[in-house]
């Protein structure tokens, strides 16, 4: 059996079935590139019969990329299957992706029919889908919760009639992992003729346990793993392509391997998350702001020691330059000293206890202490005052209005002003600001939170700006969201300058 596990992305597809985080076709043509570049082998571009913006998503798609599969949705309906085969029209190699429900729910109350029309269905909707591609994939809608006898009856079925990929979803997230790998296993050991297609996992988040599930399917004889960027999807999301990637590169025993470039992770996450604005969570497994982040003193110790103490990923190895180690009350001696070395104070070890018990009460007032706040802490006069602040903002902009923003910014006690345009009110703002600053930096995240509820909202804005290899914070807060965002980008350049 083959050891690689093939990546089957359907962040376009059951990603996008999110409320509220629908693409475009150029935004979909966006992520469908940066998807062939992380090295995904299928890309489920959409269900083409759900709308004409689907239709043109998966035709553009088709056109844009050329290494990855390309998969359209359909139901077990013949016009569907019509709809998908023309909108593949285009994909150097197209697979439809063809299906119905399997589970006593399923063939009851939702399709008020009986196991033997369903099989007989399922059958149909694959030899019709083979008359028009070589590749189809077969979904066992519920199958997490489907009978095995029944389940394995129906998989050998749509084998015989030409399927060459069968996915066995947990449609509801319902299985504990166990059971879902059994589920595997027995689809493995009683189909007589499973050894002509390859077992896909199609696994949901409800119970949290999605990525559990899809790896132990793995484990049992499944080579295919369908996954999301950041584990979108509906209701509590879909296995997370990073988790499932990670899992298998981190655990060198298992005999698997993927061919995604898992240093373009960390971009492909941010891109999906600004794309959907759908904000990543801080403790999200490997791409979350947390994931490299340690702020307990036993912790940073052993990190400084050896990365690998606490961390069994390089965040090198997911596109992150470097862990944080964050200094709050928790922090020890060795956390201060690396942070007071990077701004250059050679400390004695008296120097560094009297400082470090000053730092304790400071700690102890404040959720986290920047580099402002330990020149403070070390006495140095010069950087008591922001280097960097807004004295003056103004901006135009609307539905029939080129944005554009006008500056005025105080650098070391100095007054300026630029006016820049830009794709909004926020990137004007920022474009007039990069005219403002001498040294070369990048935007790495832009995060805005509401503090209040109410149109009156206070919104806090946390922005991640990259300058020589180093990351530096910037935080603003303001009921005017733009002004907030500029403030945080002032108070993050600060650090540098």
């Amino acid at each position: 059996m083959s050891d690689k596990i093939f990546i089957f992305d359907t962040t376009l597809r059951d990603g996008e079935q999110v409320p509220g985080c629908q693409l475009n076709t150029i935004e979909k043509i966006e992520v469908a590139r940066t998807l062939e570049a992380l090295g995904v082998d299928v890309i489920e571009a959409g269900f083409p019969v759900s709308s004409p913006g689907d239709f043109n998503s998966v035709v553009e798609i088709s056109k844009a990329v050329s290494n990855p599969i390309i998969c359209a949705l359909t139901r077990a309906v013949e016009k569907d299957i019509d709809v998908a085969a023309e909108a593949l029209k285009f994909a150097k190699r197209g697979r439809i992706h063809t299906g119905i429900g399997t589970s006593p729910y399923h063939i009851k109350s939702k399709l008020n029919s009986n196991p033997d029309e369903i099989l007989d269905r399922a059958v149909r909707a694959v030899k019709y889908a083979k008359r028009y591609v070589e590749d189809v994939e077969f979904y066992a809608e519920d199958a997490g919760r489907s009978d095995n006898e029944y389940l394995a009856r129906v998989v050998e079925a749509v084998i015989k009639a030409g399927a060459t990929v069968i996915n066995i979803p947990d449609t509801t997230g319902y299985c504990l992992p166990g059971e879902y790998g059994a589920k595997i296993k027995y689809l493995m050991e009683n189909v007589s003729n499973v050894h002509k297609a390859i077992l896909s996992t199609h696994c949901h988040n409800d119970l949290g346990m999605a990525t559990a599930n899809s790896l132990s399917g793995v484990l049992n004889g499944a080579r295919q793993v369908e996954v999301t960027v950041n584990g979108i999807g509906e209701r509590a999301g879909n296995t997370a392509l990073e988790e499932v990637v990670m899992a298998i590169k981190t655990h060198h025993g298992l005999p698997f391997h993927t061919n995604i470039n898992s240093q373009g992770i960390f971009d492909a996450s941010r891109l999906v998350s600004s794309l959907m604005n759908m904000p990543v969570q801080a403790n999200k497994a490997i791409v979350g702001r947390n994931a490299f982040a340690h702020s307990s003193g036993i912790h940073q110790d052993g990190v400084l020691k050896n990365r690998e103490n606490y961390e069994i990923i390089d965040p090198v190895d997911v596109g992150i330059k470097e862990s944080a180690i964050v200094l709050t009350a928790r922090s020890g001696r060795a956390a201060l000293n690396h942070h007071l070395s990077q701004m250059g104070y050679t400390l004695t070890k008296e120097q560094l206890d009297d400082t470090y018990n000053r730092f304790l009460v400071v700690a102890d007032q404040k959720k986290n202490l920047s580099e402002k706040d330990l020149s403070e802490l070390m006495g140095d006069a010069n950087d008591l005052q922001k280097s960097v602040e807004l004295e003056l903002l103004q901006v135009v902009s609307g539905k029939s209005t080129l944005p554009m923003a006008i500056v005025h910014l105080k650098i070391k006690g100095v007054s300026c002003a630029a006016t820049a345009e830009g794709n909004g009110p926020i990137d004007a703002c920022f474009n007039a600001v990069k005219k403002l600053i001498e040294q070369e930096f990048t935007l790495g995240e832009f995060l805005v939170q509401a503090l209040t509820r109410g149109s009156n909202d206070l919104g806090k804005v946390h922005v991640q700006v990259e300058h020589k290899g180093r990351v530096h914070y910037g935080f603003g807060a303001n009921v005017d969201i733009i002004t907030a965002s500029v403030e945080a980008l002032a108070d993050a350049l600060s650090k540098i300058i």
